[in-house]
């Protein structure tokens, strides 16, 4: 079964992914097969999607529920688990407002229209400029590509979206020289993803929220992957005394379907009228139920205090790894990166091997986002394993 399915892959599907030599097959909690019958623990959660692991009952019985009862209508018509979760989330938040999409980089691509739209409303001069971060990662269309400088993803589709300054990250100095009156929005990560699970300083986020209320432009945090308690708090940037004016969420937001949010002042809703953006699928009833059930159970205490206890755990049990391979181990809650002096690529490949999904974060980092039940035995088997797989590198 697993080479028949590979051959379909392999002939059929666009080849724009570099997948792992198995074909998964089912999972339940912190585990998943593949059609050979392999068990593997999964540190990965689908990339921060699934925080509270594979089969969960709860989230499958919403959302058979719900599509059984309504399953798409359109944003044509109004939806009570639509109403429902964006009461939920601005409640959650420093919100107002919430326009529903699909993905993390159909939220980002909405975020970039809010903000220059809001900014047409503020003044009558170019203010159209956006801020962005040596090592950011935004998506993968042609507005979140432009906000994510890496070269390899950028050239083979230039020209991409003008008026992109890229500025040094936690670089206080730089971003005072970048940020102006022509600046209509800074993106930031509160802790970088894809470029390395690299958290920003209080310091940092609190100087661009200055510069932007200085210059008049919109911060936006992309919480794509931080958001949904991952960091140990509901959204990254609790706990370093900013708020964000709009906010992108996705990824944990599902529980595993896809849906994107971008959440916002009441100040920057105003600037958008009926027929400036839309979605076919966006904010379905289905996605919507799933949703709810994320986040109630995500901005649970309990939760967000178990994410904190065990990421601590997991932080610590990493550090005491006795290889010379570990250069350094940074993250926030159950985000967190181990960085290299060799490739993680055949680290994750002795992973597989020896039952377990592991991630990278670029060439060198190994990034872990396990479920969010994650238990101390769960730990001491990946810090066995990564033991052994770097004592053979």
């Amino acid at each position: 079964m697993t080479a028949n399915i590979r051959e379909k892959d392999s002939r059929h599907v666009l080849q724009t992914y570099g997948r792992a030599p198995f074909v998964l097959d089912r999972g339940v909690g912190m585990h998943v097969w593949d059609t050979d019958g392999k068990e593997y623990l999964d540190f990965t959660s689908g990339i921060a999607v699934t925080p509270f692991g594979h089969a969960d009952p709860e989230i499958a019985a919403a959302v058979s529920d719900q599509m059984m009862r309504l399953g798409h209508v359109s944003n044509l018509y109004h939806t009570a688990p639509q109403a429902e979760l964006a009461d939920m989330l601005c409640a959650h938040s420093f919100a107002d407002r919430v326009f529903f999409c699909n993905s993390g980089t159909e939220a980002i691509e909405g975020a970039i229209k809010f903000a220059r739209k809001y900014a047409r409303t503020v003044t009558d001069r170019p203010k159209t400029q956006i801020v962005s971060f040596s090592g950011a990662f935004h998506g993968r269309s042609v507005g979140a590509l432009s906000l994510t400088p890496r070269e390899a993803y950028q050239a083979p589709f230039r020209p991409l979206m003008s008026g992109v300054a890229h500025v040094p990250f936690n670089d206080v100095a730089a971003a005072q020289e970048a940020i102006g009156p022509e600046t209509c929005a800074v993106f930031v990560e509160p802790v970088q993803g894809e470029g390395g699970v690299n958290p920003a300083t209080p310091e940092f986020l609190q100087a661009l929220r200055a510069l932007c209320n200085q210059h008049g432009a919109l911060l936006v945090f992309d919480e794509i992957q931080t958001g949904m308690g991952r960091t140990g708090t509901l959204w990254g940037y609790q706990g370093c005394g900013v708020q964000p004016d709009i906010m992108t969420l996705a990824k944990a937001l599902g529980g595993g379907l896809p849906i994107g949010a971008v959440l916002m002042t009441e100040r920057v809703a105003a600037a958008m009228q009926p027929g400036d953006h839309g979605s076919t699928f966006a904010g379905g009833p289905v996605v919507c139920r799933a949703a709810q059930v994320v986040l109630h159970r995500a901005a649970a205490p309990e939760t967000l205090a178990h994410v904190a206890e065990m990421g601590t755990l997991l932080m610590e049990r990493l550090s005491e790894i006795n290889s010379p391979h570990i250069r350094e181990v940074r993250g926030r809650g159950l985000m967190i990166g181990v960085e290299l002096d060799i490739p993680a690529g055949p680290v994750l490949a002795a992973g597989y091997a020896q039952g377990m999904l592991l991630l990278n974060a670029g060439p060198n980092v190994l990034r872990l986002l396990p479920p969010y039940i994650i238990r101390e035995d769960h730990i001491d088997t990946l810090v066995n394993g990564l033991t052994s797989i770097l004592r053979e590198q």
